[in-house]
């Protein structure tokens, strides 16, 4: 009998702080106990559902109900749940393109570290020997991140949904998750435009005509970027209209990558991103490697005792997270 084959599966695996379900299984059942053997590339949670010959995906997946054939497969059921709303959280989330960094924490309380020097501080000079060398000072933000829970509720009833395929199912649990990576987007925009409580509201820079863009105009925000680098533009969905009809966003190249990735990118190298989020009339630019910090307190996270007991309906499914200004001039507002 495999490792993976006798392992007790139990509610109290989700209640073990600063662990998911799947570290617990991990350090039970080490992955990397498994190399060469015909389980290999699978994780503990997926060795688990073929130890219950669960099919969660395919033309041939089990149905819902095949979750609940024991007591200790069940307790498989809300880390399904999870990761079908992570799927469509990150099919749907353009927060990689716009993230520097992400911290999980354990808790509600966190303060970020911040750097400002001048710009004679941010130039290297020559140290005398015997001199003293330019420090750079790092503290934490006066402020804490400010977190805010995002989520929906499931409302379902287990006689409802047992007969329905798993891979449907799934479905429905992505989309979930893409409203739930819609609002965080939201919540990161609104940092970038408007500040976190510690750094500012971002530069605005106006176009040369008022209501119109022109080449020239996104020329003016890259040179803006003396001491950072231009490579993400979050347009408005008005103003990416306005974009896309530039002669210059009309290159063959651009249009060869757009049709071959379904990803835009400008004259410039930048990644361009549309966003019913931002703002009418604004594109934001920013350098994605130092702008914004996502402050997580933990994973998904669902109501799983009732999920094992099958009390599905009105079971919340929540993620709470924050996002923090790390540099403020690596972000900046074009106005239409």
């Amino acid at each position: 009998m495999a490792q993976f084959e006798s392992i007790k599966l139990e509610k109290s695996m989700y209640n073990i702080a600063g662990k998911t379900f799947t570290e617990v299984l991990e350090h039970l059942d080490p992955s990397k106990s498994y190399d060469n053997s015909d389980v290999a590339g699978l994780d503990a949670f997926q060795r688990q559902l073929k130890r219950y010959d669960i099919k969660v995906s395919g033309s041939g997946s089990d149905m819902v109900e095949k979750f609940f054939t024991t007591s200790e497969s069940a307790a498989l059921f809300p880390e399904y749940v999870v990761r079908a709303v992570r799927q469509g959280m990150d099919e749907a989330n353009a927060l990689n393109e716009i993230v520097a960094t992400k911290t999980v924490i354990n808790g509600l309380d966190y303060r970020s570290i911040t750097s400002v020097s001048s710009q004679d501080e941010k130039e290297l000079k020559d140290v005398c020997e015997g001199a003293v060398i330019p420090t750079t000072k790092i503290t934490l933000q006066e402020n804490f991140v400010k977190l805010k829970k995002r989520g929906r509720m499931l409302v379902a009833t287990y006689e409802a949904i047992r007969f329905q395929r798993l891979d449907l199912f799934t479905v429905t649990l992505k989309q979930i998750g893409a409203y739930i990576a819609k609002s965080q987007l939201s919540d990161a925009i609104n940092v970038l435009l408007n500040g976190d409580g510690n750094i500012g509201a971002a530069e605005e820079i106006s176009v040369q005509t008022s209501g119109t863009i022109t080449y020239s105009d996104i020329l003016k925000l890259w040179n803006t970027f003396t001491d950072y680098e231009l490579n993400t533009l979050i347009a408005a969905p008005d103003v990416m209209t306005k974009l896309l009809n530039l002669t210059e966003f009309k290159d063959a190249a651009a249009g060869l990558n757009f049709h071959g990735t379904g990803k835009l990118v400008t004259p410039l190298g930048a990644v361009l991103i549309k966003s019913n989020c931002v703002p009418s009339g604004k594109i934001i630019g920013l350098d994605k490697r130092c702008a914004l910090e996502m402050v997580s307190a933990g994973d998904v996270m669902i109501e799983h005792d009732k999920l094992i007991d099958r009390q599905l309906e009105r079971s919340a499914i929540t993620s709470i997270t924050g996002f923090a200004k790390i540099f403020g001039d690596a972000a900046k507002v074009l106005k239409i």
